[in-house]
């Protein structure tokens, strides 16, 4: 727990603390919510029993009985934890024993040393009641920051309908078109120190309040829900003492995430200053310009709005890690045409790198995601001996949990940015993928692979691929995905009346180069869309 402690205590320390300014960027970066939030509704025995019975059953060592033990008594207790929520809106009062939080340090990466405890992430486990008191709250605030388009587009943490799939998607989309225009590009990966440990209570309130307009009992509550926090941690079956928590919102909590995102909301605003693309997921922010080669990639305009960011996250007491900023030129002659050794990242000078490591994806200059599939390929291979080492002992059920797991699921996340790669660098993800189906039907190196997936009901790379892309085009034409993927696609309306007019087409843009512009989802998407057979979607 010390270790935790004085790892936040020092971060806070680095940041250099200007009370005057201290919330400064209210005024100069937002208006004033014109919305209000004065208090929570009540909640029905019915909404209670329906949050209850959709969480998980996993239990904590707070829990005096077992979740599931709980939730089979629901009829005997379920008036009692009614009422106890229900007066903990009503009240604005969040009871002590529900501010206990248990921490399970959970280490960064699977390559990293075990033994060192920067290596660790403090993961919050709350009790069972305190889970569905902060569900309830946060279903209501969800609610109402979506019916005043409150969220910032482009941030996609914690969001429905929002992922680092359509995050990247949008992202490649953008950058794809540059290169498609003859424009070259540059992109900023910044990075924060424990983001989510050092937020400033005080400023996060008066963050709710104002820009947010939670007023009344609502803002009672949250006044509640962040003071007196306590927290232990929890290793080899022994507790450490409990810590007063000053800062920061729990992480692995369910309030915690979105309060983080009410946070950051003002970054938006500063970035578009600027004049500079931006995406965000939690605490990842990435920026990315373009320009034609024969004019001067603004450098100095990505400097100066990273200075801009700092200094608003002084203020909000985050720490922008400048030693894990990465930046990454793109363009087809990104060394002949760009003159750009390091970047000045506030008196850090930063070598741009050949690839970097986006959202879990690994970025190269022309975007094609060859060092990225080569690097799924490696280690699917790897757990597939694993795998096929132990599979003669393995029920087919169970066989197949273990290729979804780590198989299936390397080839399908954000498969989406690869549509329209070219066949060697699919073929090499498909060559995985029946390597995968031969162990798991215990099929011989030479049968037949088509069969085998049939008789698995499993879509060959390319057609998965395809697959996302038009699952999202339906979602983003049906208000189920994020706004800054629906703008990209137009309905198709011919000059003259044709029997297409109400064929649900979409307009296919005209682009200049196949490897780029051909695979930016503002292109792939209407062209698979219309080659639908009609009155099918």
């Amino acid at each position: 727990m010390k270790f935790f402690d004085d790892k936040i205590n020092s971060i806070r320390q680095k940041i250099q603390y200007h009370p005057q300014n201290l919330l400064i960027d209210i005024d100069e970066c937002c208006s004033s919510s014109e919305a209000h939030l004065e208090c929570f509704s009540p909640v029905t025995e019915e909404d209670l029993l329906s949050v209850i019975n959709s969480s998980k059953s996993t239990s904590c060592i707070l829990d005096p009985v077992p979740t599931q033990l709980l939730k089979q008594e629901l009829p005997k207790v379920g008036k009692s934890l009614l009422e106890i929520v229900n007066s903990s809106l009503s009240m604005g009062y969040v009871p002590n024993s529900l501010k206990l939080a248990v921490i399970k340090p959970i280490i960064k990466k699977p390559n990293l040393d075990p033994r060192e405890l920067a290596n660790y992430r403090p993961i919050s486990n709350l009790s069972f009641i305190a889970k569905i008191l902060e569900k309830i709250v946060f279903n209501q605030l969800r609610l109402y920051l979506q019916s005043n388009s409150m969220h910032e587009v482009f941030q996609s943490g914690f969001r429905q309908n929002h992922s680092t799939e359509t995050a990247l998607l949008r992202v490649t989309n953008d950058l794809l078109s540059a290169l498609d225009r003859g424009s070259n590009a540059i992109i900023v990966l910044l990075d924060l120190s424990a983001a989510f440990d050092t937020i400033d209570h005080a400023i996060l309130l008066d963050r709710l309040e104002n820009l947010i307009g939670i007023k009344g009992s609502a803002l009672t509550w949250f006044r509640s829900y962040l003071r007196d926090r306590f927290q232990c941690v929890y290793l080899n079956n022994e507790c450490s003492y409990q810590s007063r928590v000053k800062y920061g919102v729990p992480q692995g909590s369910i309030l915690g995430p979105l309060l983080f995102t009410l946070y950051m909301l003002p970054l938006g605003k500063i970035i578009r200053r600027h004049g500079i693309n931006f995406h965000c997921y939690a605490d990842d922010t990435q920026l990315y310009i373009s320009a034609k080669p024969n004019e001067e990639l603004c450098i100095n305009q990505i400097t100066d709005c990273i200075k801009d960011i700092k200094n608003w996250m002084t203020h909000n007491f985050l720490l922008l890690n400048s030693d894990k900023t990465e930046v990454l030129l793109l363009g087809p002659n990104i060394d002949k045409n760009i003159n750009v050794n390091t970047v000045d990242i506030d008196g850090h000078l930063i070598i741009p790198g050949k690839t970097v490591r986006n959202l879990g994806v690994i970025f190269d200059p022309i975007l094609s995601f060859d060092a990225d599939i080569c690097s799924i390929v490696k280690i699917a291979f790897f757990h597939l001996r694993n795998i096929a080492k132990i599979r003669s002992i393995l029920s087919l059920e169970d066989a197949e949990k273990l290729v979804h797991a780590f198989i299936t699921s390397r080839l399908d996340y954000c498969n989406a940015l690869l549509a329209g790669s070219p066949h060697k660098l699919l073929h090499k993800l498909q060559l995985v993928q029946n390597a995968a189906a031969r162990v798991l039907t215990r099929a011989r190196k030479f049968d037949h692979i088509t069969p085998i997936l049939s008789s698995l009901n499993w879509l060959p790379v390319r057609f998965r691929i395809d697959y996302k892309i038009l699952l999202l085009t339906y979602k983003s034409l049906n208000g189920l995905a994020p706004h800054y993927l629906q703008e990209l696609l137009t309905p198709y309306n011919p000059p003259r009346s044709l029997g297409s007019q109400d064929a649900g087409l979409l307009l296919v843009p005209r682009i200049r180069k196949n490897y780029a512009g051909g695979r930016a989802f503002f292109y792939k998407a209407p062209q698979l869309w219309n080659s639908l057979p009609i009155n099918q979607y």
